[in-house]
């Protein structure tokens, strides 16, 4: 739901403390995610660390957080609470309750109000955020979270979200949709159990809804156009699937189901790539470089220093004179043996992710970014006195994924480019500059040591190479059939659960997800009501609040699972067939 008002009423001051979640670099330099507690009084603060883990590592598996998880710090705000627990929970004849942000669903406790929408005092939270040195409205997200096991969220401004409930993991991250992306809900009602009605209105500002056919969109090159037909990250296709606006006809999303639409599934491809845009515009491509100044001499080393996604890596093109001259980080001038007089060197840093198509947002400095010098012959560069060292790197106190992208800055000498030399277990390996793809490395089951050295100086990490593992339990079968080496199989005749549980060798939440016949990954979060609940296969699903889950029709049908691990490796998939009769 997107957010509509605050709750006017402003609760006594509360003692609060901002702890360091995740820290990948200066906050003036990165995307700040301030998560904030309300209702939590001091016997709860647990709970509010757990319920906050639990958000955090659903988050880290979903694209482009996960992609882009090093380029944001997450900070906690931890705020006692005299009272616990927030207003209008789970009933407008509940009390209410004073609690620093004034958290309550009901719209505010309204008559007519939505029960899920949970509001507060968004000045309160702007002065809690304010404690986080470096951040500002510019360069954070507010994400506050009610010490309640309601379902219930908002997106505006401000994001929020119950923090216990089964599925509140999943409403954040919805909620950050419209809060940082600028979504709207794909929702084909307003309120639940009552239909939309049909849409009238002019063709959408919304990226992702549309009166246009999809040959319209083709032939225009409009809406979702680029990514027609392809499979989506939701599951099924990227098509034209009526209902969303909060009307059930007359208007069009992108995918048959996602998260602007149904909790549990990921961003499809449109919503992805604005949430990618969005993330990328928080930060600055560049996060610093030679002076531009003044002209340079032709004696020296032009340098910069990029931000590293998680998952892949930037591209950095030199030319001087409009020629390509080099790919690194670093360019060695002398090496260009330039005529006498001056020259236009310029770097281009482009984010070459797959997860955006549209070359205005490629082009845009979200993503790309141009920094140019003069270069002029005549001018001789000081030697000075830089010794060799790092300046900043990937965060070396949590363990990274096999799958990652480990990078190390260094010290920047006006003569030369200090080598970083890596090393995997006590071996020289070979990476690139000033990073390192560790998937190519292709590594064992377990845990490694990287180490990355330059001059006398070293950084080292611990590598999570284990991958999760995810047990399955199903409810008693009619018949069981299971070959060695062969897919289980089970036949039920009525009803059954199935209860899925991540494990891995560190500790840590670890996120489990299946998929019904090839459809899209689902969060597996227990049962909506009760986390600790399996989740329930019927015929004709089970309604809770107007909403029906876990609907699987007569027949055989193949399920898949999987996990993933807090230092975002994903465990292999396993499958079992059930035939529902």
């Amino acid at each position: 739901m997107t957010a509509l008002a605050a709750v006017p009423a402003r609760a006594e001051a509360a003692d609060a403390t901002v702890v360091p979640v995740q820290v990948t670099g200066d906050p003036a330099k990165r995307f700040n995610l301030v998560v904030m507690g309300d209702g939590y009084a001091a016997a709860d603060m647990p709970k509010f660390r757990a319920d906050l883990d639990k958000h955090l590592n659903d988050l880290w598996t979903i694209e482009p957080f996960k992609s882009y998880r090093s380029y944001i710090n997450v900070y906690a705000v931890e705020i006692t609470s005299a009272q616990s627990g927030v207003s209008c929970d789970p009933d407008l004849s509940s009390p209410r309750r004073t609690t620093p942000l004034s958290m309550a669903f009901w719209s505010g406790c309204k008559e007519d109000g939505l029960q899920r929408l949970l509001v507060m005092d968004s000045a309160a939270a702007k002065t809690y955020a304010d404690m986080v040195p470096g951040t500002s409205a510019s360069n954070r997200q507010i994400l506050a979270m009610a010490n309640s096991d309601t379902y219930g969220g908002a997106g505006g401004t401000y994001a929020t979200s119950s923090g216990g409930n089964a599925m509140s993991a999943l409403i954040a991250p919805h909620e950050l949709g419209h809060s940082l992306g600028g979504l709207d809900d794909e929702y084909d009602y307003y309120q639940r159990g009552v239909p939309g009605g049909t849409y009238t209105g002019a063709e959408p500002t919304s990226i992702h809804h549309t009166l246009l056919t999809v040959e319209q969109m083709k032939a225009q090159k409009q809406k979702w156009w680029r990514w027609l037909g392809e499979r989506s990250e939701a599951g099924g296709v990227i098509d034209r699937y009526e209902g969303g606006l909060y009307f059930s006809k007359g208007v069009w999303r992108p995918s048959q189901h996602s998260m602007m639409k149904t909790l549990g599934y990921y961003y499809d491809q449109v919503a992805r790539e604005r949430m990618t845009q969005r993330i990328s515009g928080k930060v600055n491509l560049v996060q610093a470089q030679t002076s531009t100044d003044a002209p340079v001499g032709a004696d020296r080393v032009l340098w910069m220093e990029t931000l590293h996604p998680t998952g892949h890596q930037l591209s950095v093109t030199w030319t001087a004179d409009g020629k390509v001259v080099g790919k690194a980080p670093n360019l060695d001038l002398k090496r260009l043996h330039l005529k006498k007089g001056t020259h236009t060197v310029k770097a281009t840093v482009t984010d070459p992710t797959d997860f955006v198509r549209d070359p205005a947002i490629r082009a845009s400095a979200a993503l790309t970014q141009v920094r140019t010098w003069t270069v002029d012959t005549s001018l001789k560069t000081p030697t000075g006195n830089v010794p060799d060292d790092f300046t900043s790197s990937t965060p070396t106190d949590e363990p990274v994924g096999a799958e990652s992208v480990v990078y190390a800055e260094t010290t920047h000498p006006a003569k030369k480019t200090p080598v970083v030399h890596w090393e995997l277990d006590g071996r020289r390996v070979r990476g690139s500059e000033r990073d390192i793809a560790l998937g190519r490395l292709h590594l064992r089951s377990g845990t490694h040591t990287l180490v990355a050295k330059v001059g006398s100086k070293t950084r080292a990490w611990t590598i999570d190479a284990q991958r999760p593992t995810v047990k399955v339990q199903l409810s008693d079968a009619a018949q069981k059939q299971a070959r060695p080496g062969g897919t289980p199989e089970y036949t039920f005749d009525g009803p059954f659960t199935m209860r899925l549980t991540g494990a891995d060798d560190r500790p840590g939440v670890v996120v489990s997800e299946f998929r019904v016949d090839g459809d899209g990954w689902f969060n597996y979060f227990g049962w909506p009501t009760d986390s600790t609940a399996p989740w329930r296969f019927s015929e004709n699903g089970t309604v809770i609040d107007s909403l029906t889950y876990g609907k699987l029709p007569k027949g055989r049908h193949t399920v898949e699972y999987r996990a993933t691990d807090p230092a975002g490796n994903a465990g292999r998939p396993g499958k079992f067939i059930v035939t529902l009769r």
